[in-house]
């Protein structure tokens, strides 16, 4: 038995359990150590590009931190900005061109500062009623770019992985709805592009479901003649085991974007769901240059968006929109003793709890650093940020075409460029990324495309700007 407790936290020191939970000294040289250190790296331009260290150099360097006794928050604070943190590569870096960058505006980091010491729980009207209020006229405006009807909604989960997983489950629980009792024992199936993402083949195998790919073309999409091709060939047992068509608006690797309008009428022939998978592509909506691009995305029954993708939000959110939430709150909500008095709210027309929208129950307010954003700096900031990476990209393939070592492999749809330095090995690709990360200069990965090694550049960050994207260019002489 424990004896000789303290009796209240002034008596105890940093490292006791008396101490965690109130504030005091030690807490006070914490708040401002850490609120320095935020405010420090969310104003570095640019932040350093940094580099991962390996395991054993980490454990050199850190050793480990977790003891019975603990460490104190401003050693465990120096220890993470002096070392953990400068092995992570800085995702906002202007010339991070790999993956998908982020490239979050002040303003959001700064709210999410806010988020964090709000400790909302953002899973129920009930509970955070102000929290899903404005995260409802964030995912509207959201909405209002694919010109989906002013009586859709969604909900903000934390990717794409979970956008298209949550909305491919209502996919089926629609299928086996209308299917009323002979479809509850069919293994499903769902029509996407070979460039879909890897996510979507992710959802079809949690949900135990086949999977169709359709051919994509030479640039890499889902055409409708492909499209139809695919879906003639299924005999009429598979056709009624469709539960959903998925296109993609922005494809990871290449920026394409699938043949909607032919996705949306194959779907409507065969009676199953449409969806969008638009989580790099569909922010584009904002920039009025490439908005036609999208035609047929307002015939979706669902689309996603990530906010911390190329609609300069941090980590972690994606926006997911239904055409009809209901259908979603019925294939989603789940059901305790516990959780009566949250279904038997009255939250009044196209309204959900954010719990009953996606295949989550404890959720953070993920989407109110995005929310923030937008208010302050109106929907104009963005339409132009947008513009601003989507111009960058028109510039940096000028450059490409014009230098005789390298070669531009297809004409940019939105802001991604494949390009390849003439006669490289897949080792001198790689040589050269390595040491341009080494050297702090910038983080570009090789990829591939039809079985060749490429570079790749995706291009999201405001701050990018042409004369840092020739530099690299001329790297590769």
């Amino acid at each position: 038995m424990v004896t000789d407790l303290p009796q209240h936290p002034s008596q105890g020191n940093e490292s006791d359990g008396y101490w965690m939970h109130y504030h005091d000294q030690n807490s006070e040289k914490l708040a401002a150590a850490v609120v320095d250190y935020a405010l420090d790296r969310i104003r570095l331009d640019p932040p350093p590009l940094d580099a991962p260290k390996s395991l054993s150099q980490l454990q050199a360097l850190v050793g480990n931190t977790i003891t019975p006794e603990g460490l104190g928050g401003l050693k465990v604070l120096e220890i993470f900005t002096q070392h953990l943190a400068r092995a992570c590569i800085s995702v906002d870096h202007p010339l991070f061109l790999s993956f998908v960058p982020g490239a979050p505006t002040e303003s959001a980091v700064l709210f999410d500062l806010v988020l964090s010491a709000s400790n909302i729980y953002g899973g129920s009207w009930l509970e955070s009623a102000g929290a899903v209020f404005a995260e409802n006229q964030a995912l509207q405006w959201v909405a209002s770019l694919a010109n989906f009807p002013s009586t859709s909604s969604g909900v903000f989960v934390s990717g794409g992985t979970a956008g298209n997983l949550s909305a491919l489950i209502v996919a089926r629980w629609r299928w086996r709805q209308n299917g009323k009792g002979a479809l509850d024992r069919v293994r499903p199936m769902i029509v996407s592009s070979s460039s879909a993402h890897s996510s979507v083949g992710l959802a079809a195998n949690a949900m135990d479901a086949d999977i169709v790919k359709v051919e994509a073309d030479a640039q890499g999409r889902m055409s409708g003649v492909n499209l139809r091709n695919a879906v003639a060939s299924l005999d009429p047992q598979d056709r009624d085991r469709v539960c959903a068509v998925v296109a993609t608006a922005g494809t990871t690797n290449l920026g394409v974007i699938d043949d909607l309008v032919a996705a949306s009428d194959q779907a409507r022939e065969l009676g199953a769901w449409f969806h969008v998978d638009g989580a790099y592509g569909a922010a584009a909506l904002c920039a009025p240059s490439v908005r036609h691009l999208f035609v047929g995305i307002e015939r979706a029954d669902s689309f996603i968006v990530d906010p911390h993708k190329w609609l300069f939000g941090p980590f972690d959110c994606c926006a997911l929109i239904y055409r009809d939430p209901d259908t979603a709150r019925r294939a989603h909500t789940q059901r305790a003793e516990y959780l009566e008095v949250l279904t038997q709210q009255d939250l009044g027309d196209a309204l959900a709890n954010p719990s009953d929208l996606a295949h989550h129950l404890s959720r953070r307010a993920r989407g109110l650093p995005f929310w923030f954003s937008v208010a302050t700096h109106g929907t104009e900031a963005y339409e132009e940020a947008m513009e601003i990476t989507l111009q960058v990209t028109r510039e940096a393939t000028a450059l490409i075409k014009n230098a005789p070592y390298l070669e531009l492999l297809l004409e940019p749809e939105l802001s991604v460029i494949i390009f390849k330095r003439k006669g490289w090995s897949p080792e001198q690709y790689q040589t050269w990324s390595d040491r341009m990360l080494n050297e702090g200069r910038a983080f570009v990965v090789p990829t591939t495309f039809n079985g060749e090694t490429i570079l790749r550049f995706c291009i999201i960050n405001p701050r990018t700007t042409i004369d840092e994207v020739a530099d690299i260019l001329k790297s590769l002489e």
